[in-house]
């Protein structure tokens, strides 16, 4: 005892010295913060944990083993449809479903409406314009709307159209982007008080594709400061509400790409995804998120939080809806170089006589969730079932200790992002922020490449474990949405950064008090096909 508390005075003092030199401006009462959350404890926690890391281990830098991306034969969307997958929409938040059944069409039908000509592009952004006027005030998802840049690229879409000029399933089709994607002509704030300096001279590689394929992009949305919460807590803009309870919380830290898609404002929305930020809302607002393999998908023009650990991602209301998005925003980007070292993409695989393992012990000794949680995730899983899958009860242990060690490598990098905003505009940023940033002080000088050992410590053990499997399926949240403005839980989603396996969340049904569950699928990787291609056929209905 007199032990750990020798050691937690040591971590104090070093945290103190650290910050010192940092030249960051924290007082005592911010340093006790530290404290009181426990973070030195967590400290303490991963130093023992490194005992049993080689020290002379090749540090593991997110893309071990990943080979340059390979030609493509067919796009995800298409492999969906030859596997005869009819993907169910999210179910709709009563509160916004009103006399407009347009606005909770899939976007693969607005696209196919569009293609047709029974129904425009203006038609379409006037109808997300006019929701978003509506509902956002209550909703609170937008950080700005770009009216009139929408009205343009509209008309652009429909004489394109009505020229046979199609670009694809995006082409006239009314989508957001989260806050921290550059867009030429706007401020680009990622949820803090001051814009990112220069971001609005060009387009984000995401936004370009959009552009490219005709998308209509109607505003950006809200977040979480610095993308650095499982929750809509933002001091700065306020939280974001549930579209199904706004006295329950969205999830982050793409909250308002989530609210946005769940209340039929737009079609799609673009997120990014470090701890679980595309599929905690995506779980929390009932609809479908998907995380990429890393690599799929360039975040050049976008805020970093973590560069070993970001993802860009589709959020939309079915996998088939994601698979189209997926097939704009996937591909090599010089100007990324994590996107040239992404495995090439598999095909997905029959579902009849599919190994997907359910997530038995996951390190904690504790049951993963709550009873009705569980009981919607086996009811999702026993659809697949009834399609052929065969299910296989799988421990994974070391995915606690696979939290711990991505919490590390977070802290750390997103310390290194915000040092010099941390001593410039210390008192400008939150209140929930601040400690979670200072924190990295108070580790060691070698923590970041030790973390990066234990990472390829952990990559061999779980895939291990996952070897015989073509996925793995734990529920996406341990309960239903947190009060408004509460983080939730990344114990099932973080993990998965640190690997950077494709995972995606679907809604799987809802508990007592009407709020959304979530299933996650997490694939091989490269093998976001497979992910998509079952997550299209998961049923609430066992």
């Amino acid at each position: 005892m007199a032990e750990a508390r020798d050691s937690s005075v040591e971590l104090a003092a070093r945290l103190r010295l650290n910050v010192r030199l940092a030249g960051i401006p924290a007082t005592e009462d911010d340093l006790a913060e530290v404290v009181v959350r426990g973070y030195l404890q967590a400290v303490e926690k991963f130093e023992r944990a490194l005992e049993l890391v080689p020290a002379d281990l090749l540090p593991d830098n997110g893309a071990a083993g990943a080979i340059a991306e390979g030609p493509r034969a067919e796009s995800f969307a298409s492999e969906l449809q030859a596997l005869g997958s009819s993907p169910a929409p999210a179910p709709r938040p009563p509160r916004f479903d009103d006399a407009e059944p347009l606005a909770f069409a899939s976007l693969r039908e607005v696209a196919a409406m569009l293609r047709r000509r029974e129904v425009s592009a203006a038609e379409l952004t006037d109808l997300s314009l006019r929701r978003i006027e509506r509902f956002d005030g209550a909703l609170n998802a937008f950080q700005l709307v770009t009216a009139d840049q929408a009205r343009e690229a509209a008309k652009t879409a429909d004489r394109e159209l009505g020229e046979g000029r199609y670009r694809g399933g995006l082409h006239g089709v009314p989508i957001a982007v989260k806050d921290l994607f550059a867009m030429r002509g706007t401020p680009t704030y990622a949820g803090s008080l001051h814009a990112w300096p220069g971001f609005e001279r060009f387009d984000a590689a995401a936004v370009e594709r959009l552009r490219a394929a005709g998308a209509v992009i109607v505003g950006k949305t809200k977040m979480s400061e610095f993308a650095y919460s499982p929750g809509s807590n933002n001091k700065h803009y306020g939280p974001v509400a549930n579209p199904w309870n706004p006295l329950h919380d969205t999830g982050g830290s793409s909250s308002g790409s989530a609210a946005a898609v769940a209340a039929g404002l737009v079609y799609a929305a673009l997120g990014t995804d470090t701890g679980g930020s595309i599929r905690i809302p995506s779980s929390l607002c009932g609809i479908v998120g998907l995380k990429p393999t890393f690599g799929r998908t360039s975040l050049y023009g976008a805020v970093a939080l973590s560069w070993a650990l970001d993802h860009l991602g589709p959020m939309a209301r079915s996998a088939g809806d994601c698979a189209e998005l997926l097939d704009v925003l996937a591909g090599a980007d010089r100007r990324d170089p994590r996107t040239l070292t992404c495995p090439p993409a598999r095909q997905s695989l029959p579902l009849k006589g599919m190994r997907i393992g359910v997530l038995g012990d996951d390190g904690t000794g504790r049951a993963l969730a709550g009873d009705e949680v569980l009981a919607a995730w086996r009811s999702g899983l026993n659809s697949l079932v009834a399609r052929g899958a065969i299910l296989v009860p799988t421990d994974i242990p070391e995915l606690d200790q696979a939290r711990l060690v991505h919490s590390v490598i977070l802290v750390l990098e997103a310390l290194a992002q915000h040092q010099e905003r941390m001593r410039e505009h210390w008192l400008d940023i939150g209140e929930f922020p601040r400690p979670r940033l200072l924190y990295g002080l108070a580790h060691s000088p070698t923590a970041y490449v030790r973390a990066q050992q234990a990472r390829a410590l952990l990559r061999a053990r779980i895939a291990s474990r996952m070897a015989d499997l073509d996925l793995l399926s734990t529920p996406t949240m341990p309960d239903g949405a947190p009060p408004l403005a509460q983080p939730a839980s990344t114990a099932f989603t973080g993990p998965f950064n640190l690997l950077g396996l494709p995972a995606i969340s679907t809604p799987v049904g809802f508990t007592a008090a009407g709020l959304p569950i979530g299933l996650q699928l997490v694939g091989h990787a490269g093998d976001d096909a497979t992910v998509l291609a079952v997550a299209a056929l998961v049923s609430a209905n066992g």
